[in-house]
């Protein structure tokens, strides 16, 4: 009867005490409202869709590379399986709000007593044996294993926020490596094809030299230019080769040309005319890093309760029944399966660390100084994304206007060339002005080629900047059917490797919201 009087008594305090620490409220984001370059014509601030922002760009290839690098990309995968352990976490949180100690547990023992500390008549030798079970129960009076929970949920979303960031960033990762491919393809062209011209150009100062027409300084000097143009080509070669390894590591495959998938040289990725951004608000609720920062501080402030917790007495239930027998006083080893070998106890108990204060006020501090700086972080995250934004709107804007003024400055240089040929070989101009004019060419086409490279990075960039292309793994597994055959094998994950959708896992943090032990909205 008393037990039962002391456990009432126990959940009824359990129902009197309420969950401690703060509860989370979202901080305030410094955005503003609206972008610096907004006035440009071609920028609108209409609503965007930034899910697939890499087809704007209307290029096959690109597209079937960022098809690959989602399904093949390691550290993609690695993201994925972390939203596999963050799982497996919040099921420990979870189990702390049962019975946190159940322990079967048996033994047999020979022992030995002192004769000189037991009656004569006592044997000083003899067996025993038990087997039982205990449970031990510590009940969450102050909401420290509730907290536990609410922390965990906020590191299962943050898990999941930070595969969407991986996710961006590699989508981003894939489009420049692959711009830089065709920019440099389209820098070797245009090297090649200047050492035609100047291999041309050679032939006629060696001509007109061996007619006596000219000095041996117009062939020196022809072929300098010449010797230079194509020392420039193994640099490019260099870089392209790099960036196709480049490319190859986040498509998973080993360093390689990638010429099965390039498909031959290509055009640099063409951007559209007009460009939708959206407003800065809208950066809040679509870049993966900001939700990620917020849940960092969502689960911070639970721990803040969690350590509170220890300012106060905890409670448990402790118990344990089991079976003991021994082979003295007339039993024997046999007899331990009946009833009077039944052996129990059960009862309250409290600990409570009343003389260290000091260290446990002092935790709180640190796990609320901590708080504080996800707090900061969090609106240094928001405003680190409107400079992104910024600077590759503004990138993206000036590089379109630098195309067009040297896309007539090629078209001068390349007349110029001509010119200059002419007149050489009509004796009206000297070698010098030729030598200027093939420099300036080549000057002006390699500017040209890697201002288009700009526009292109840029615009990639900003739709980086903006949170686009997470959408991309909606309604997929975070992990590939290979992953979890492997991690089956290894270890029984039960159903948590059957559900690993973004919605099966949204579905499952909101029927844990839902139980009785939880005081968290989310």
């Amino acid at each position: 009867m008393v037990p039962r009087i002391l456990l009432f008594a126990l959940l009824l305090l359990s129902q009197a005490c309420s969950v401690l620490g703060p509860e989370f409220i979202k901080p305030e984001a410094p955005v503003a409202n609206e972008w610096l370059e907004v006035d440009d014509p071609k920028i609108s601030t209409g609503e965007a869709d930034f899910s697939e922002w890499w087809r704007s760009f209307n290029d096959p290839v690109l597209d079937s590379f960022i098809s690959m690098a989602y399904e093949q990309n390691l550290s993609l995968q690695i993201a994925g399986i972390r939203i596999l352990e963050a799982r497996a976490q919040l099921g420990i949180a979870v189990g702390n709000v049962y019975p946190q100690q159940q322990q079967v547990g048996a033994s047999v023992n020979r022992n030995w007593l002192s004769k000189n500390a037991n009656a004569p008549s006592s044997p000083t030798a003899f067996n025993s044996a038990s087997v039982g079970l205990g449970v031990g129960w510590e009940l969450d009076l102050w909401g420290q294993f509730a907290r536990g929970i609410e922390a965990a949920d906020a590191d299962v979303l943050a898990s999941i926020t930070n595969y969407d960031d991986v996710l961006v960033s590699l989508t981003g990762a894939v489009a420049n490596a692959y711009t830089l491919i065709r920019t440099a393809e389209e820098q070797l062209s245009i090297a090649k094809k200047n050492v035609e011209i100047q291999k041309r150009s050679l032939e006629i100062t060696t001509v007109r030299f061996e007619n006596g027409i000219t000095t041996e300084l117009d062939v020196q000097q022809a072929r300098t230019l010449l010797l230079n143009t194509q020392a420039t080509i193994p640099a490019i070669e260099t870089g392209l080769q790099q960036s196709k390894n480049a490319l190859s590591i986040l498509l998973g495959l080993p360093p390689s040309n990638l010429d099965e998938y390039l498909q031959g040289p290509g055009v640099i990725p063409t951007a559209p005319t007009e460009v939708a951004i959206g407003i800065p608000a809208e950066l809040l609720r679509r870049r993966p890093d900001i939700r990620t920062a917020e849940l960092a501080a969502a689960s911070q402030s639970a721990r803040i309760g969690i350590a509170q917790a220890d300012l106060y007495p905890h409670f448990s239930l402790i118990g344990s029944v089991g079976l003991s027998a021994a082979d003295n006083f007339g039993v024997s080893l046999g007899d331990i399966a009946e009833s009077d070998s039944i052996q129990a106890n059960f009862g309250p108990s409290v600990s409570w660390d009343i003389f260290n204060f000091g260290r446990i006020r002092n935790n709180v501090r640190v796990q609320d100084a901590r708080l504080q700086q996800n707090l900061v972080n969090y609106q240094n995250v928001v405003l680190q994304a409107a400079r992104e934004v910024e600077d590759a709107l503004v990138g993206f804007i000036q590089a379109k206007r630098r195309v067009v003024y040297l896309s007539d400055s090629v078209d001068a240089a390349q007349r110029s060339v001509d010119l200059a040929l002419i007149q050489y070989r009509d004796g009206v101009a000297d070698y010098q002005r030729v030598l200027d004019t093939q420099q300036s060419l080549l000057q002006q086409e390699d500017q040209l080629t890697s201002s288009r490279g700009d526009i292109a990075t840029n615009l990639i960039a900003m739709y980086i900047a903006l949170g686009g292309g997470w959408e991309l793994r909606q309604g997929n597994d975070f992990v590939h059917a290979e992953t979890k055959e492997q991690m089956k094998e290894r270890t029984n994950w039960g159903e948590l490797l059957d559900t690993t959708t973004p919605e099966a896992v949204a579905d499952e943090i909101k029927r844990e919201e839902g139980k009785k032990f939880r005081k968290i909205d989310w």
